[in-house]
């Protein structure tokens, strides 16, 4: 049938390897959806045909934005995504790879029997929500890259279909129509099929795994950023603490929290962020692993473990790394096609970093100071110097960089921390720039409940109260102080010490300070009237939350670089303005203006791929 396959009868009780093979004779169209067990395998179907919009999700999203720089062996459609010149021919636009997942959906959600139960549970209700969410998550991303698409939610078995009447939706109207469905299944948990199961051996050896709860995309977090996308907050906020507050999700640990000792300063003093000793300098405690079990990932398309067994990816070969090599020495490639860009580098190499002394005589650590030494995260984990190449000398690996998030060949949706950055987004266009903030630099603690905490607003401590906090979740929240920015910026919190000589970590108050005098400085066009306001000290609120956003967009450019979301972040945001009535346009377009456009994306029409079945 048209739409993909799904899986052959005989995998489950055989072998767990072909779980996600397109190589299957069983069709899409025809498992038994009256029975309580057999739709696993057109669940299954869905998650092959995510993994063959993998690359082009990747691509359509990472392309556009500001943060990746392309090179003399970069592919040339990969070029054209960069200065918005794709065409019809690019063969990473396709509205085909997006729809398959939604008819597929469509199918399942007509067909499926409802009225299964063993005993008083449901035994259709989780994967009957996990379907839905892979639907609406589709149509964003059609919506994303294409503007206005057909809409339709009945299973075609015809592609030609798509043309006959179907209106077209804007993400607005997409929107609309899918979030009231979604809603009536918030707080149902994804399916879980095994959170470790083998699917094949690996070309330079070792096997591959992958977590089933993965595969899927929890309902409350698609039905966030449909709200946080279309401009209703509150809801967004809610649809995203609900995700948080039901799986008892806490913000990851991860630190890159230097110490050093009595006198010594945290760093050489001919300090080099292009050390080629920085890996042994600085352990790599910030990772980014796309393993089976890695407890920051949500959601995300696991690539077949060989060409063998099913769809493979060119996301990992494009950054020079080629997964599917025959050994592991072979796997690391001078013919880069992707690499950092210097509007990236400008970004981490001029930030704080945050450090602390350990005090001898068992006393508590201190903080010293802030220095320029910049966001950690790119050292500890996009970039790998220390890589044995076969076809360089030792000496010429030190003078080549890889970005070095895809050693497991498998593409990110959704991570624990972008469900916090996009509730953080929701929260200060709600008016509570300062409870957002607080996730960026304490963490989640009860200690900015208390009333010495006078940073933040009667407002934020009410949101916290009332949520985090409250009875239910006090006991799950009240210490899980692991701040975002910590994730690269070092010891930024304040509650985690409560006796140290002198804080130089910064407040709500100063950081915004900062912002508003960085963005005086800047086209005073994207920021209408600021410059004048920032001079006679008379900023607004609205000018609060301005600057806010702009510490989450730059987060969320540390955070998620390289992981095929940028160009997407970049829209979310520009509306996020527009709405507020400034000029969202102009700022997008000046975001990536280190693209060289080909086209004015002033003129929003411009933002979008041509449409091609």
């Amino acid at each position: 049938m048209l739409f993909g396959a799904a899986l052959s009868a005989s995998f489950i009780l055989t072998s767990c390897e072909k779980m996600l093979d397109v190589g299957s004779d069983r069709q899409a169209f025809e498992p038994d959806m009256n029975a309580k067990t057999d739709s696993v395998f057109y669940a299954f179907g869905i998650a092959q045909a995510m993994q063959q919009l993998a690359d082009q999700y990747f691509y359509q999203g990472e392309m556009r934005g500001e943060l990746v720089a392309t090179t003399q062996y970069t592919d040339s459609m990969l070029s054209q995504l960069k200065n918005f010149s794709a065409g019809l021919n690019n063969k990473y636009d396709s509205a085909y790879v997006y729809y398959r997942v939604i008819n597929n959906c469509n199918y399942y959600l007509e067909h499926r029997n409802r009225d299964l139960r063993t005993g008083s549970t449901d035994v259709t209700i989780n994967e009957y929500a996990a379907v839905t969410a892979y639907r609406a998550w589709a149509y964003l991303q059609l919506a994303r890259n294409y503007g206005r698409v057909p809409f339709f939610t009945e299973p075609l078995t015809s592609v030609s279909q798509i043309d006959k009447g179907f209106p077209e939706y804007d993400i607005y109207q997409i929107a609309d129509a899918l979030c009231p469905d979604l809603a009536q299944f918030s707080g149902i948990p994804v399916p879980n099929y095994g959170t470790s199961i083998n699917i094949g051996n690996v070309n330079g050896g070792g096997s591959k795994a992958m977590n089933t709860t993965k595969i899927f995309i929890p309902v409350d977090v698609i039905l966030g950023d449909l709200y946080l996308e279309t401009g209703k907050y509150a809801e967004a906020a809610n649809s995203y603490f609900t995700y948080l507050q039901t799986n008892k999700t806490l913000l990851p640990n991860v630190q890159t929290v230097l110490q050093m000792r009595d006198d010594s300063t945290p760093f050489p003093t001919d300090y080099d962020r292009d050390d080629n000793n920085k890996a042994n300098t600085y352990p790599n405690i910030y990772t980014l692993s796309n393993s089976a079990t890695c407890l920051d990932i949500v959601s995300y398309i696991p690539m077949a473990a060989n060409e063998r067994m099913g769809t493979i990816t060119n996301v990992p070969f494009s950054f020079g790394y080629d997964f599917y090599a025959l050994s592991s020495r072979a796997r690391w490639r001078e013919d880069i096609q992707l690499t950092q860009s210097a509007v990236y580098n400008q970004l981490v190499e001029g930030l704080d970093y945050y450090y602390y002394k350990d005090v001898s005589g068992g006393l508590p650590k201190q903080y010293i100071t802030a220095g320029k030494y910049g966001d950690m995260r790119s050292i500890a984990n996009i970039y790998s110097t220390s890589a044995t190449s076969s076809t360089t000398s030792s000496d010429d690996e030190s003078k080549t960089e890889w970005i070095d998030k895809f050693r497991s060949a498998n593409i990110i949706i959704y991570r624990v921390t972008t469900v916090y950055l996009h509730l953080c987004e929701a929260l200060n266009r709600m008016g509570l720039p300062d409870a957002a903030f607080a996730f960026l630099k304490e963490g989640l603690t009860d200690k900015l409940v208390q009333p010495t905490t006078t940073w933040l607003s009667d407002d934020a401590k009410a949101y916290f109260n009332n949520t985090f906090f409250n009875a239910a979740n006090i006991d799950t929240y009240k210490s899980n102080t692991f701040p975002i920015h910590q994730h690269g910026c070092g010891a930024t919190p304040d509650g985690n010490y409560t006796d140290y000589s002198t804080s130089v970590t910064y407040k709500f108050t100063s950081e915004i300070a900062r912002k508003f005098k960085e963005l005086a400085a800047a086209d005073a066009t994207l920021y209408p009237g600021l410059a004048s306001r920032v001079s006679t000290g008379t900023t607004t609120k609205a000018d609060t939350i301005m600057a806010m956003e702009e510490l989450l967009c730059d987060e969320e450019a540390m955070e998620f670089c390289f992981e095929g979301t940028r160009w997407y972040d970049l829209m979310r945001f520009a509306r996020h303005k527009n709405r507020a009535g400034l000029p969202g346009n102009a700022w997008l377009a000046d975001k990536v203006k280190s693209n060289d456009p080909v086209v004015n994306l002033l003129d929003e029409a411009n933002w979008y791929l041509p449409f091609k079945k």
